[in-house]
C-alpha cells in the first residue's frame, strides 16, 4: 500500500470495469477508503448486475484496503446523493468524487432516436451533475474536496456519436463551472480525457496512435486527488492521458474580432467575416477524407 491518499475517502462511479476499476484500485493502493459505485450494465446500459462492483471491493479488501460497493443509478438525484451519503455514513467524510460512469448508443444524428439520446446524456452528464451536486454541498461545509469529471477527445465532435460528444462537452463546462463556483470554499474540480484500452475505446472506428492502459489514467487521477495537486492550485483544467503522454487542453478564448461602425447588416458581415474574423479550422474535418479513402481501400484508418 502507498500513502499518496492516506486518510482520504474517495467515491468512484463506473468503478466496476476498465478505467473506473483501475482508479478505485489505485486510490485504495495509495491509502484511500473507496466507495465503488457501478450498476454493472452492458456498454449500451442494459443488464445490470451487482457482481461488478462487489468484485472490485473484494479485490481491494484482499489487498488490505477498505471499500464499499454500491449499485445506484447516478442518473437520478437520489443515486448521486446516495454515493455521497454512503461515504459519510461508512467513513465519516468524502475528499474526492470521480465520475467515470458512461454508456454508448452510437447512431448517425439523422437517425438518432430519443431513446438513444436521453440515456447517454443522463448517464454521462446528469450522472456527473448528481454526484457533483451532492458532493459539492458536503465539500463546501468541509472546506476542502476534489471533483473529477470524465470527458473525451470526442467533445470536439463525432461523426456518429452526437449524444456522447454533447454529453462530454457538457461535462467540461460543468467542471469549469464547479471550479469557478467552489474555488472560494477550497474545492477543486478538473476533467480527464482518457485514451486507454477499454470496452468503450474498442468502439472507436480508427487506430489510435496514442493509447495507453487504464492504469495510466488512474495514476493521473490519483495525483489530481492528492494534496500535491491542491497545493499547486490545479483546478478548472482538462487533461488528456494517453500512455506516456499527458497534455492539457486550452481554455476557451476569442481568436479574432471585427467591429462595425454602425448596425450590422448581412452585407457588412459578408464583407468582414471571411477575411477579418475568419474561421478556426476543425482538425477532425481534415481526417474525414483520409478515413473515407482508407475505408474504401479496406483499411482501418489511422487517427
Amino acid at each position: 500500500m502507498g500513502n499518496f491518499l492516506t486518510g482520504k475517502v474517495v467515491a468512484v462511479t463506473g468503478a466496476g470495469r476498465g478505467i473506473g476499476r483501475a482508479i478505485a484500485l489505485a486510490c485504495a493502493t495509495e491509502g484511500a477508503k473507496v466507495v465503488v459505485n457501478d450498476r454493472g450494465v452492458s456498454l449500451g446500459g442494459g443488464d445490470p448486475t451487482s457482481t461488478v462492483a462487489t468484485g472490485v471491493v473484494k479485490e481491494i479488501e484482499a489487498a488490505g484496503g477498505e471499500a464499499t460497493a454500491l449499485t445506484d443509478d447516478v442518473s437520478t438525484m437520489a443515486g448521486g446523493q446516495r454515493v455521497v451519503d454512503t461515504a459519510v455514513d461508512r467513513y465519516g467524510r468524502l475528499d474526492g468524487a470521480v465520475c467515470v460512469a458512461g454508456i454508448l448508443r452510437e447512431r448517425m444524428l439523422f437517425n438518432m432516436t430519443e431513446e438513444e439520446w436521453d440515456p447517454v446524456i443522463a448517464t454521462h452528464l446528469k450522472g456527473t451533475f448528481t454526484v457533483f451536486r451532492a458532493a459539492s454541498a458536503l465539500m463546501r461545509r468541509q472546506g476542502h474536496g476534489t471533483l473529477i469529471g470524465f470527458t473525451s477527445g470526442n467533445h470536439q465532435g463525432s461523426v456518429a456519436q452526437a449524444n456522447y460528444s454533447a454529453a462530454k462537452g457538457g461535462v467540461i463546462s460543468l467542471v469549469r463551472s464547479a471550479a469557478l463556483g467552489l474555488h472560494k470554499y477550497g474545492v477543486t474540480a478538473n476533467c480527464v480525457a482518457p485514451v486507454a484500452r477499454t470496452r468503450m475505446s474498442a468502439q472507436v472506428p480508427m487506430q489510435l496512435k496514442e493509447i495507453g492502459d487504464p492504469e495510466d489514467v488512474a495514476a493521473l487521477v490519483t495525483y489530481l486527488l492528492s494534496e500535491r495537486a491542491r497545493e499547486e492550485g490545479i483546478t478548472g483544467q482538462v487533461y488528456t492521458v494517453a500512455g506516456p503522454k499527458i497534455a492539457v487542453w486550452a481554455q476557451p478564448r476569442e481568436l479574432r474580432a471585427a467591429y462595425a461602425e454602425s448596425t450590422w447588416t448581412p452585407e457588412k458581415i459578408a464583407d468582414l467575416l471571411p477575411g477579418t474574423v475568419g474561421t478556426d479550422p476543425m482538425p477532425l474535418l481534415a481526417q474525414l477524407e483520409a478515413m473515407a479513402a482508407a475505408a474504401a481501400a479496406g483499411d482501418r484508418p489511422p487517427a
